[in-house]
């Protein structure tokens, strides 16, 4: 289905844009090479933070896994997220509850440990979906309407979250403190900020005339359309959706850059993760050597001084029999017999 979707999804894009192709490939070659790396940039600052929001709730959680390898295990479900969200969420599951078994959660405690960040990007979204009134002619009371409904969803999981501490949900657990809440909404905040100016330079970049709040509508399209099978097109289908009126080629190659930059930036975090996880087994692979030789080295020092102390109880035992041996002659000479007066070879003394 995830494949037949994305082969409707382009073909869908392949027929707006076929009357369009010089705008098209005009736009793509518009773009700065310094736009594209800050695009590739913001992307990373993004999934950096999410992945940190992740910790967060994880550690809430009853988690007690390192940074490094929960960054290393998100890296897993950033490259599956380029296919589709569900298949990247289900990926990150997997690698950190294979990468640390004893340390984190179990898998129902993880998956609930997603919803606090789906739901402040849920409120979030709620709050600048009025961004999606006029290119979409929604009415006027939507986004209220969707913004009521994000709170009313996050006090019934704030409050099942207090009453429920076990199995599936004790992943709720970061919602019960005003703290760990105030860290998770800054956190996603950090990453949607990233991402809308990521949008809004890129749709600049290539002479689409967009505003900050048509970059923000551009991103709630692509986080919607990323729930269903439309695969690498999402982007492309996003902006073409909210910007197609103003030129629907140039809105088109702002969204395959946007997706280019995106899947540039999950890769480099992917091979972070890798060289990281390489390094890591090079730094433990020194330490026991290092710890081999130290032991290999103390028992060589204890050998050599074994072989010290043994030499110098021999000399001692030397000057002992010596001394005893001198001893045993003085007293053999003591106990000798004396000879008798007027005996050959003896004088008297007159």
């Amino acid at each position: 289905m995830g494949a037949g979707g994305a082969v409707a999804a382009a073909a869908v894009l392949v027929a707006v844009l076929v009357h369009r192709r010089d705008e098209f490939v005009a736009a793509l070659g518009s773009a700065p090479a310094g736009v594209l790396l800050a695009a590739v940039t913001l992307q990373l600052v993004a999934l950096v933070a999410r992945t940190e929001a992740w910790r967060v709730s994880v550690d809430a959680a009853g988690g007690t896994v390192a940074r490094r390898p929960l960054f290393r295990a998100a890296s897993v479900g950033y490259l599956g997220s380029q296919l589709n969200s569900q298949l990247g969420a289900a990926a990150r599951i997997a690698a950190l509850r294979r990468a640390a078994p004893d340390a984190a959660p179990r898998v129902p405690a993880l998956v609930a440990a997603e919803i606090p960040i789906l739901l402040v990007e849920g409120a979030l979204a709620a709050v600048a979906s009025i961004t999606l009134v006029g290119p979409l002619g929604l009415p006027w009371w939507a986004p209220l309407a969707c913004l009521s409904g994000a709170a009313l969803v996050g006090a019934v999981l704030r409050g099942v979250s207090r009453g429920r501490r076990h199995g599936f949900w004790s992943g709720l657990a970061v919602l019960r403190t005003v703290g760990g809440r105030a860290r998770m909404v800054a956190l996603v905040l950090v990453a949607v900020l990233a991402q809308i100016v990521r949008n809004w330079m890129m749709l600049r970049a290539v002479h689409v005339p967009a505003s900050v709040l048509d970059a923000t509508a551009a991103l709630i399209a692509m986080v919607t359309l990323s729930q269903l099978p439309v695969g690498p097109s999402v982007g492309a289908a996003a902006t073409v959706l909210i910007l197609g009126p103003r030129g629907p080629g140039a809105a088109a190659a702002a969204g395959v850059l946007l997706t280019a930059t995106g899947t540039a930036g999950a890769l480099a975090y992917v091979a972070w993760a890798g060289c990281d996880r390489l390094g890591g087994a090079a730094r433990r692979a020194a330490a026991e050597t290092s710890h081999a030789n130290d032991t290999e080295g103390h028992h060589m020092g204890s050998n050599k001084k074994k072989r010290t102390t043994m030499a110098k109880l021999n000399r001692e035992n030397a000057v002992r029999e010596r001394r005893a041996e001198k001893q045993a002659r003085k007293d053999a000479r003591k106990q000798a017999p004396r000879p008798a007066p007027g005996a050959p070879g003896v004088v008297e003394g007159g």
